[in-house]
């Protein structure tokens, strides 16, 4: 399938996930292509009048959700979110998830934390019977002593660690951060190998949303799914 057929289907399941959107909400806004397509829809829904205010996860998304006319909260303050809608780059059977292929991993693990709904959205090529593999697990790390760092992510998870760059230069977050990419070869307890990377010190946060999702919407050739995790 083509990237733009792809891309369709992220639009759909996008569009799915404006359902659970209702006027009076704060919404948690996530970052990529997904949120792209959300942003411009939600942008018409206010437009016609509905009231919303939006917690954007990064830069990106602020200026996008500005653009599109979305009124927005104060980053600093104590928000009361009812629904965050996010993308994944992997999802496994259990709904836990691999994100931060963009690097906004530590502000979309912060808003989709504070929401009483957490929905994410997603094409079919998303699924995987595993995480990891196919995916490297982004971990956000301080540029201060990143190379024990990563020696101890190394040790930790018997796997190779990528620095990412981009542009020739060590890839920076927009909280100053570095993220090194752990190319893993499979992921079979996400919640464990998630508790243990955050208890190495230098480790930010990790791309491992284990136990968060409570809506996955997937766009398939056969149309949109949703799937309503059942509560634990």
């Amino acid at each position: 399938m083509t990237p733009e057929h792809l891309d369709n289907l992220k639009k759909a399941a996008a569009l799915k996930a404006l359902e659970f959107i209702r006027d009076g909400m704060v919404v948690g806004l996530g970052t990529g292509s997904t949120a792209k397509h959300l942003l411009s829809a939600l942008g018409e829904q206010v437009r016609a009048g509905m009231k919303l205010r939006g917690v954007p996860t990064s830069q990106e998304t602020e200026a996008l959700a500005r653009e599109s006319g979305i009124p927005l909260i104060d980053s600093d303050n104590r928000w009361e979110i009812d629904v965050a809608i996010d993308g994944a780059d992997q999802v496994d059977p259990d709904f836990n998830l691999i994100k931060g292929g963009g690097g906004a991993l530590l502000k979309e693990k912060i808003v989709s934390a504070s929401a009483n709904q957490f929905i994410v959205v997603i094409d079919y090529t998303k699924q995987v019977p595993m995480l990891g593999g196919s995916f490297p697990l982004p971990i956000e790390v301080i540029p201060f002593g990143w190379g024990s760092t990563v020696r101890d992510i190394e040790a930790l998870t018997k796997s190779r660690v990528v620095l990412r760059e981009r542009n020739g230069s060590p890839f920076k977050t927009e909280a100053g951060h570095l993220i090194v990419d752990v190319h893993i070869d499979r992921i079979d307890r996400p919640g464990e190998l998630e508790t243990a990377l955050n208890l190495i010190p230098g480790v930010v946060e990790t791309g491992l949303f284990v136990g968060r999702t409570n809506v996955l919407i997937i766009g398939t050739p056969q149309g949109v799914h949703t799937l309503h995790v059942p509560s634990k």
